[in-house]
């Protein structure tokens, strides 16, 4: 609590980072439970089809160091922005368009703050089955504790905590990677080649190149994290944090980097893990998101087993701070300076007391995904990345590259992402081929504020906004 004095140094850290801190905050904070359990258990239940998340995220980066890192920098410095809704409202001049975008992050924030919680309670489960003492401890007494361990953290530092941790946690996400990898080669004689064939005897189609969840659904996962993680509030709000303009160089090699050595164990872990169980080497799995888990408690030493959960655990908790953050933001300071003209008073007692709520609510909608719905970690992931990508692309993204964007086109983007992805959820949809709602929600935004903009009046922009739209 030493560092955190101010509701800038909650929210953005008085944006004072360094290159490295901010690369290592960036590329942990895309993988964390997501990645590290939600991954290997979307691989074991469904084949290759999720490579088509990982894989494409590198360009994801590349989109929002290209179009929005410099940018969304320059407009936080001059307008001394402390969210990513404070940099909508400046952009468009629109206490609508900062209203929407804050609900749509509190929204966002519960699908994949509970993501985050159910990964956490689900290794803490796995690690206490082991110790006779806790062999019967229940999934329920999991997240609850899950969750007074993060609401503790959350409130103590800030955004502070989260991301100055991170430079150690992603430095062993990227170390644990390598090394699974290796063992993970080294389960079965042939390596990763013969796992890959026992997967491929058993159902051919998991091992083609689109998985068993189709070609349209695949296509749907390219365009949402391909694209989609530029919209992603908790990656583009650290984006708001470098010290310097100049380190955006620095850290977009460093983010790529250590994203692709910590998602090899996404990649390695699923396939192996049924693999073995289909070869007998293991008993069947009580559900999918439960692979990385076993595998590190079978098959590998126990050190790197610790090392491996202990950056797992770590990088969940950064993960869950740095959402925890935008959404106590959205909550103290963006929706009523959209209603009201200010925020709260005394935003830092208040950003505590709603990071506490938060977590609670985050983690009942995780315990009724979890037996209600019976959603994977990973797909509960993607509902959350969904909502953020199928808002933000449009009136971030492409908003602050195009001057002619307008604040209705940004309103009506914000609503028909909200409404498409939120009847999918609600009301269970399923979509024909296969279509991914995100993906469907995210076209219809971005055609959307593209065809209202062009109706409407050309807008006109402060003098210092229009200056940085035309770097």
């Amino acid at each position: 609590m030493r560092r955190t004095h101010s509701a800038s140094d909650f929210f953005v850290a008085g944006r004072s980072l360094g290159a490295f801190v901010v690369a290592m905050a960036i590329f942990s904070s895309t993988l964390s439970g997501f990645g590290f359990v939600g991954g290997p258990g979307l691989v074991y239940a469904t084949g290759v089809s999720s490579f088509w998340m990982v894989a494409v995220s590198a360009i994801g980066y590349a989109v929002g160091f290209w179009l929005v890192a410099k940018r969304i920098r320059m407009v936080t410095e001059v307008r001394r922005c402390l969210s990513l809704p404070d940099v909508v409202a400046a952009r468009y001049n629109s206490e609508g368009a900062r209203f929407l975008t804050a609900l749509t992050i509190l929204l966002g924030v519960m699908g994949y703050l509970a993501t985050q919680i159910l990964a956490l309670a689900l290794v803490m489960q796995s690690i206490l089955q082991g110790i006779e003492a806790f062999a019967d401890v229940g999934l329920v007494s999991c997240v609850l504790f899950a969750t007074a361990i993060l609401v503790f953290y959350s409130v103590t530092g800030g955004i502070i905590a989260s991301v100055y941790t991170d430079l150690v946690q992603g430095a062993v996400m990227i170390v644990a990677g390598l090394l699974i990898v290796i063992v993970a080669a080294s389960v079965l004689d042939g390596g990763i080649g013969q796992a890959s064939a026992v997967v491929l005897a058993d159902n051919s189609e998991a091992m083609m190149p689109f998985g068993t969840a189709g070609i349209i659904a695949c296509l749907g996962w390219f365009f949402i994290f391909g694209f989609g993680l530029a919209g992603q509030p908790h990656l583009i709000t650290k984006m708001m944090m470098n010290r310097r303009i100049s380190d955006n160089r620095k850290i977009y090699p460093m983010s790529v980097f250590g994203y692709i050595m910590a998602a090899l164990l996404w990649i390695s872990v699923g396939v192996v893990m049924r693999a073995v169980v289909l070869d007998g080497g293991h008993d069947p799995l009580s559900a999918p998101d439960a692979a990385a888990p076993a595998f590190l408690s079978a098959f590998t030493h126990p050190l790197l087993a610790g090392v491996v959960f202990a950056a797992l655990l770590a990088a969940i908790m950064s993960t869950s701070d740095a959402f925890l953050n935008i959404g106590t933001a959205a909550v103290i300071h963006d929706i009523p300076n959209a209603i009201r003209g200010r925020s709260l008073g005394r935003e830092l007692l208040w950003a505590r007391v709603f990071t506490v709520v938060i977590a609670a609510v985050a983690a009942g909608f995780a315990l009724f995904s979890f037996y209600e719905n019976e959603r994977l970690v990973a797909l509960l992931g993607a509902f959350g990345w969904s909502t953020f990508a199928a808002a933000i692309v449009p009136v971030v993204v492409i908003g602050l590259n195009w001057k002619r964007g307008t604040a209705m086109g940004a309103v009506v983007a914000v609503l028909a992402s909200l409404l498409i992805n939120f009847c999918i959820e609600i009301f269970s949809i399923s979509l024909p081929k296969g279509i991914n709602g995100g993906y469907l929600a995210m076209l219809t935004s971005i055609t959307l504020f593209i065809v209202v903009s062009l109706v409407g009046k050309r807008p006109k922009h402060a003098p210092d906004i229009a200056r940085i739209m035309e770097i």
